[in-house]
């Protein structure tokens, strides 16, 4: 054992001795301790990795370094002393059963993290109906059933990957796994996790060589007790660099989570770097330079620069109600791929269709089909919409529910509504998502 890891591990046990919960703690600068984790004595298999998951030091990379420890804290919360909590580190990316009915898909919680696993569907499905050989038209849903644990893995790997190349304006990338010895030492000002202080990170100039080594490492950001959304979102970081990441950010956002609710959740801008490589903090198209008075502003207002491969759909009925809905602007409304992460009251899913043409042919967009999955363990089955334009009007279909207004108005329909302006929806036989 080295001496560094035995000078760790001697402040790390008097740390304990003085605060036993500081390891794994929730957020203590919130008033919310009674929906803070529990402590960390209780959850032995979650707060540190299994020897299983950590990767030799021997492996190669660069240690992860102490400036560079305190940036991914401050990036991440603002500050130092908050640390990602028991839902964040129980989180990975699992998939559903291989070869059923939805073979295809992320298990996800009502958690903080869900956010990053239902981003890294959309791109797991692009890979899968689009980047397999399969035509500029996709395959079929049933394609997507028909998926072992090996096509899983490349999907995942593939998703993985396609985040962190954009993030690194596609010519570098950084992946951080963990290693069994501490590459630095706890300091005054810093909260203890015992894990992102073993971070090693390996870099790369070519893209196949990211997918490789992350296939080669799949088990790192798929096994139980791995931490892999966690470690993915330290890739993420990692492969932007906190600089870009602060040029990206505006006046409106410091940080990439926020507290709600008793949990880190993800900003606008964390959700745009997954889906566009850049962290701006809006959903608009450019950069906005003046205010609403007409003045110019001391920092202009990032939006969306470029069309990504996924899109991004939004709807809250409370945000709708006080009129306050953001303009998703056709940046991120019209992507390359028929698939969009759908924000629909404060919750993400995915919402996706197998015909590319949908994007670039106004015809296709007469009638057609789309399939709906929301992360959720009740969802047995992928959800088939029809979606029809022009044949008749959508309020005339919804009105024999106008005594209850979400029953009348769904809000899974209402937000297909943003980019399809009065289309009716039908759910052919399956109960609709409210």
């Amino acid at each position: 054992m080295s001496d560094c890891r035995l000078g760790y591990i001697e402040l790390l046990q008097q740390e304990i001795n003085k605060n036993p919960d500081r390891l794994c703690g929730g957020q203590e600068e919130e008033p919310d301790e009674a929906l803070a984790p529990p402590p960390c004595s209780s959850l032995p298999s979650l707060c540190s990795i299994p020897r299983t998951l950590a990767v030799s030091p021997s492996l190669g990379g660069e240690p992860l370094t102490q400036d560079l420890s305190v940036n991914l804290r401050k990036i991440l919360f603002g500050g130092t002393f908050h640390v990602f909590n028991y839902e964040w580190r129980k989180s990975c990316f699992k998939f559903r059963e291989p070869n059923s009915e939805l073979a295809y898909a992320l298990e996800t919680e009502r958690a903080g993290a869900r956010a990053v696993q239902m981003v890294v569907q959309a791109r797991i499905i692009k890979f899968l109906l689009f980047s397999r050989q399969s035509g500029s038209e996709g395959r079929t849903l049933q394609s997507l059933c028909d998926v072992g644990q090996r096509d899983q893995e490349r999907a995942l790997a593939a998703a993985l990957t396609d985040s962190l190349w954009l993030a690194g304006e596609e010519r570098s990338a950084t992946v951080t796994l963990v290693t069994a010895d501490y590459c630095i030492t706890p300091h005054l000002d810093y909260k203890l996790d015992d894990f992102t202080e073993r971070l090693q990170l390996f870099t790369f100039n070519n893209k196949e060589d990211v997918r490789k080594f992350i296939y080669e490492h799949i088990q790192c950001f798929k096994e139980e007790g791995s931490h892999g959304v966690i470690l993915f979102l330290y890739s993420l970081i990692c492969s932007r660099t906190v600089n870009r990441l602060r040029e990206d950010l505006d006046c409106s956002t410091s940080h990439l989570l926020q507290v709600r609710l008793g949990n880190f959740v993800c900003r606008q801008a964390l959700l745009n770097l997954l889906l566009t490589g850049r962290a701006s903090p809006n959903v608009f198209n450019g950069t906005v330079q003046c205010g609403a008075d007409g003045r110019p502003l001391e920092r202009p207002l990032q939006g969306v620069l470029a069309r990504s491969d996924v899109g991004y759909l939004h709807w809250s009925r409370e945000q709708m109600e006080r009129d306050r809905l953001p303009q998703v602007g056709s940046m991120l409304k019209t992507p390359r791929f028929p698939i969009w992460l759908c924000s629909i009251n404060s919750s993400c899913s995915v919402l996706f269709g197998p015909t590319r043409s949908l994007l670039s042919d106004w015809k296709m967009e007469h009638l057609f089909q789309l399939f709906f999955y929301n992360g959720q363990p009740t969802q047995k089955a992928t959800a088939r919409l029809t979606i029809d334009t022009h044949s008749h009007h959508w309020e005339a279909s919804s009105s024999h529910s106008a005594g209850d207004p979400e029953k009348r108005f769904p809000s899974v329909e209402m937000t297909i509504r943003t980019k399809w302006d009065g289309a009716a929806i039908d759910w052919n036989g399956c109960s609709p998502f409210y």
